[in-house]
């Protein structure tokens, strides 16, 4: 069955609002003139896939969708635009036992279906319930636990704060799992307050260093050596006596071949002189020079390169958060290193420049064994660190783990209520789902052996023959349905036996036309569908019927709409859409013989500024009589169009002052005391006469004029002054103490 139905966006329906019809029942009348809307609706339901009505939607209850037969325009132009017409199957050729088993079958299948409907229902509760259950225990979770200690323990909810959801399922499993030790709140407030906070990190240790190489070159006796050439040479003796090794040892690098001496510019180098050097600096003199060379080097490289070493751990822990290094007294230390570094690299390159001096190194042992000390107290304390931050990580999913324990414990009854009710409605959830598969598996099998029973019996005859007997009945004695020489298909013949296919007029194929749809609304168009639930949507189905077959029309109709209130056969539900009252007044009415069942609901459509607009009355039927319905329209007129409006004034006087005869606006006219009245009410009789005689005596229903109230005010005053104002009041629904102007 329908629930509502949702026009937007195609024909008068706006696209941003639309027009919501909903609370449909089993029967629903929807009225409204030509051109409001109301095949847009049916067409709506009979082809709702059509891209024109993408933004339009059906609600259906339990989310069912069932087949639905529209009569409309569509509908005849469909099946009587061609010579054929499609046959259709009904159960009317079956024998009395066969029609028996199907039916007391169709019984047993509607038991298994309201059954099943009652499970699925009971099951939406049940699934609801849990859902609040849910809803109820997320909520207190969340409010009673996270809020109240999200700001000391925030740290313990990580991965679990985005959302109630979440927080719960935490606290659940925390429940069943959690295996710390109790401790009391203050205790865990203590360590919270320690341990929660900025996660300290580790820090890589400081290299080690050696510098045993460079005290070992300090220490070597070169550095106090006298170096110097050979005594027992010639010239030996004067080198020694003037004390110029270093000298003379320098000023053989400017000894060239020829015999100029460096020194006098004179020619005295002489090939003995030459010998007498290099026997003066012997092979010791040179393995001594090479010695300090080699050593200075060695000295210079191993002090780069921890002086470099120790420059970069400077830059390092200057600029590291939480060193563990005194970097004051590092920087100092490695300043005097430095600087003392400098002073004997001074004293080795003299040594060089003059071997036969002796010099003393400044010993770098007490800066570096200063340096190393400072590192090495530095790692010790970045051990210690270190290894708190590795029990830190361990200790904080400890407390972490003591904060749930004492969560789950503190609210221990609320979580065991939860489970035990979650347990239960599970289990009863569960049942329900099983019997519901039992059952849906039951109604498949019933509804292919009825679909089987019903092949076998089902016929398109006795579709000819109830269209035949309506027609005879009803004073149709031209033509008559006949099957069609092909199988499953019908004709229209004319009492001589011609095939009539565009000879019937237009009341004549509309009235066949609805019997069709009619038997149809009864079987099947095959042998399959003889049994399906359905939903009928009738548009209009007295287009150019005289007032007999009109009634006869709405008679065929009342009969289902009896059927359907009282839950027989397979019409489940009825949308009848019409703009004439008559047949609405017919239609809907339900007399003593109404049955049992819910009430019709009864519905306007409205088109306000070429817009349609919807108006429900629920199950009060708004239209009464004729009569009636024109005080509606002066009484709704902010609904209504001015025009609309025009004419029920018109038809008012016309109706109610009738008696006056032709004299009626004169005899009127007089009843007003005073010329600017008299004005008045001419232009209010030249108002309702322009705008009204134009038009079908219908509901028309459209947006008032800026001038309705002025001449509302006037019609009232009609017969206030004819001493009619009783009328006037019990038609506009005012109390004798009320005035609506």
């Amino acid at each position: 069955m329908i629930n509502s139905i949702t026009l937007k966006g195609v024909a008068t329906y706006d696209p941003t609002d639309g027009v919501l019809i909903d609370n449909l029942k089993k029967v629903n009348f929807l009225y409204g003139t030509n051109g409001c809307g109301k095949t847009t609706l049916s067409n709506f339901l009979q082809e709702s896939a059509n891209p024109k009505f993408m933004n339009c939607k059906v609600s259906w209850k339990d989310e069912q969708p069932i087949t639905t037969l529209v009569y409309n325009k569509a509908f005849r132009e469909h099946n009587f635009g061609k010579g054929n017409i499609n046959g259709i199957f009904t159960l009317g050729q079956a024998t009395t036992d066969e029609i028996k088993v199907i039916e007391e079958k169709q019984e047993e299948l509607k038991k298994l279906k309201d059954e099943g409907t009652k499970i699925k229902d009971t099951l939406k509760v049940q699934i609801d319930k849990k859902n609040k259950v849910e809803k109820e225990f997320t909520e207190e979770c969340w409010k009673k636990i996270y809020k109240k200690y999200e700001k000391e323990f925030k740290d313990a909810f990580v991965g679990s704060m985005k959302s109630g959801e979440l927080f719960k399922t935490r606290f659940l499993k925390e429940f069943s799992s959690n295996t710390a030790n109790l401790e009391s709140i203050e205790l865990l407030r203590e360590k919270a307050k320690t341990i929660f906070g900025e996660v300290p990190q580790k820090i890589i240790p400081i290299n080690d260093f050696s510098y045993e190489n460079i005290l070992f070159i300090e220490k070597d006796s070169i550095w106090n050596k006298i170096i110097v050439g050979k005594a027992d040479v010639d010239i030996a003796k004067l080198i020694q006596k003037l004390n110029i090794n270093d000298w003379v040892n320098e000023g053989r690098n400017y000894i060239e071949e020829d015999e100029t001496c460096p020194f006098c510019q004179q020619q005295t180098i002489t090939e003995d002189f030459r010998n007498q050097l290099e026997s003066f600096f012997d092979e010791v003199y040179v393995n001594d020079l090479k010695k300090i060379k080699d050593l200075k080097q060695e000295y210079n490289n191993s002090n780069e390169n921890i002086i470099n070493e120790l420059n970069s751990i400077e830059t390092e822990h200057k600029n590291l958060k939480g060193s563990k290094l005194d970097i004051n007294k590092f920087s100092a230390y490695l300043k005097t290193l430095i600087s003392q570094n400098t002073t004997n690299n001074e004293l080795l390159n003299s040594k060089i420049k003059e071997p036969s001096r002796k010099i003393e190194l400044v010993s770098l042992k007490e800066q570096l064994d200063l340096i190393k000390k400072l590192i090495d107290t530095a790692n010790q304390e970045i051990k210690k660190h270190n290894e708190i931050v590795e029990n830190f990580i361990s200790e904080k999913n400890k407390l972490i783990q003591e904060i749930w324990k004492f969560l789950v414990e503190e609210f221990r009854v609320d979580i065991t209520k939860y489970n035990s009710n979650i347990t239960g409605l599970d289990s009863g959830i569960s049942k329900l789902e099983a019997n519901r598969t039992l059952k849906l598996e039951a109604y498949k099998a019933l509804k292919s052996e009825i679909t089987k029973l019903s092949k076998n019996v089902t016929s398109i005859q006795p579709t000819v023959d109830e269209i035949n007997k309506l027609l005879k009945a009803y004073g149709f004695l031209n033509f008559k349905i006949v099957p069609a020489t092909e199988d499953g298909f019908y004709q229209i013949q004319r009492e001589d036996g011609e095939i009539a296919e565009t000879t019937l007029s237009e009341g004549e194929i509309t009235f066949i036309t609805f019997l069709y749809y009619l038997q149809l609304a009864k079987g099947g168009l095959d042998e399959n569908t003889v049994n399906d639930d359905r939903i009928l949507v009738i548009d209009d189905p007295i287009s150019s019927l005289d007032s007999n077959v009109l009634f006869v029309v709405s008679t065929l109709i009342k009969e289902i709409l009896k059927e359907v209130r009282n839950d027989i056969g397979s019409i489940k539900q009825v949308i009848l859409l019409t703009h004439n009252i008559y047949f609405h007044k017919e239609a809907s009415f339900e007399g003593i013989n109404r049955g049992k069942g819910e009430k019709n609901q009864y519905y306007i459509l409205r088109k306000v500024n070429s817009v349609t607009k919807s108006y429900s009355y629920l199950d009060k039927n708004p239209i009464s009589s004729s009569y009636e319905l024109l005080w509606n329209e002066i009484k709704d007129y902010e609904k209504n169009s001015g025009i609309t409006v025009q004419n029920a004034m018109r038809r008012v006087i016309e109706n109610y002052f009738s008696i006056l005869g032709n004299k009626r606006d004169e005899t009127l006219l007089s009843k007003f005391p005073n010329p600017q009245e008299k004005e008045i009410f001419r232009s209010l009789l030249s108002w309702i006469n322009e705008g009204s005689h134009t038009l079908p005596d219908d509901l028309y229903v459209e947006l008032p004029d800026q001038s309705i109230e002025t001449y509302l005010k006037v019609f009232k005053e009609i017969f206030l002054y004819t001493h009619n104002i009783g009328h006037y009041n019990m038609m506009m629904g005012i109390e004798e103490n009320e005035d609506i102007y």
